[in-house]
């Protein structure tokens, strides 16, 4: 692994590289999915989970008075296994399909290649960034999406703040150090205070960027953001960065290049930027809550009717993955973003 002649990096940029870098980025060269790769998304766990999101997709346009045209943009698709399951669900619903302009954002070639394999549907557009949309309503979609991005971490020591570094002291060691850093002025070019009552911050610039161009295109067009992710509701922010490598954690300086690093969003910090950015409603609850208020148990009830016990016993235990408090059903929170005159609650 070649590190270009740096010798220091911010810890986002450390992170972009060792996901997102063409020659070598994790995600740029390795199917991550399944029980052959280092994790597994609720999308693989069970079809039930996309179901869901179909409904709360096709319940939410209609709360949008159906519009004729409108855009499902999916941001970073994975495997593609949900939208596989979007796509056969919304074949049921043919004033709503005829309707959906469906996009994927998605970096990596690899995983688009990997998607449309999955998908199957020539209608897809893959996108490379937002700015590629028409100006009709947009539902974004982001399952995990925003844990996936990188971010930057800034730590309060003796009421001074410091940005965490990677120092690369040779091609295989690799040490954290954390620099003198500028708060106020960044609070400025942000325009709020993040570090209001904060020890220890992560920050993410690029999903900062994300939500504000998503918020305008709501803005101007209509629409809303549903948003699925690892994450927890405290005020104070705290440091959730971790690395994953078949399914189990490891050192996030480890294995460059080699692992996910991921971490954990705090969601009260996605709505102060949200409030910052204008009038908009938001909502967030747990995964559990969500996928029980849109009848995720009385599918599994009418989806095992009439089946051999053993089908049964395999279709709730995926679907206790997915709600149990002592599994994903706490781990994951959801949250929604419209604009003040469409507030929508449904699973919330």
């Amino acid at each position: 692994m070649k590190i270009n002649n740096y010798k220091l990096f911010t810890l986002d940029k450390f992170i972009e590289d060792s996901l997102y870098n063409k020659k070598y980025g994790y995600y740029m060269k390795k199917n991550p999915f399944g029980k052959n790769g280092d994790f597994t998304t609720a999308p693989n766990i069970s079809i039930l989970f996309s179901e869901m999101i179909a409904i709360w997709i096709i319940s939410f346009w209609e709360k949008l008075n159906c519009p004729k045209k409108f855009n499902l943009i999916e941001l970073g698709a994975g495997n593609g296994e949900m939208m596989r399951i979007l796509v056969s669900t919304f074949n049921k619903f043919p004033k709503f399909q005829k309707s959906c302009k469906i996009s994927i954002l998605e970096k990596s070639d690899l995983l688009q290649k990997i998607q449309k394999r999955n998908i199957k549907d020539k209608n897809i557009k893959w996108l490379n960034s937002l700015n590629e949309l028409n100006n009709f309503p947009c539902i974004f979609i982001a399952n995990e999406f925003f844990d996936a991005l990188p971010i930057k971490q800034f730590i309060q020591k003796e009421r001074k703040w410091y940005e965490r570094y990677v120092k690369f002291i040779n091609e295989r060691k690799l040490e954290y150090i954390d620099l003198p850093f500028n708060m106020k002025k960044f609070e400025k070019k942000i325009k709020f205070n993040i570090s209001y009552k904060q020890k220890f911050i992560e920050y993410s610039p690029l999903a900062a960027r994300y939500l504000k161009n998503m918020t305008n295109k709501i803005k101007l067009n209509g629409g809303g953001i549903l948003i699925i992710d690892y994450g927890y509701f405290d005020k104070e922010m705290k440091n959730t960065l971790q690395a994953v490598t078949k399914h189990k954690y490891s050192d996030v300086l480890n294995n460059y290049g080699n692992s996910d690093i991921t971490y954990n969003l705090s969601f009260k910090l996605i709505d102060k930027i949200i409030e910052n950015l204008g009038s908009y409603f938001s909502i967030f609850t747990t995964q559990k809550n969500f996928l029980t208020k849109l009848g995720i148990i009385e599918r599994a009830e009418i989806l095992s009717k009439n089946k051999p016990f053993s089908k049964k016993i395999e279709i709730y235990s995926r679907i206790k993955r997915l709600v149990d408090e002592n599994q994903m059903g706490h781990l994951f929170k959801v949250m929604c973003i419209t604009n003040q005159k469409k507030k929508f609650k449904l699973g919330f």
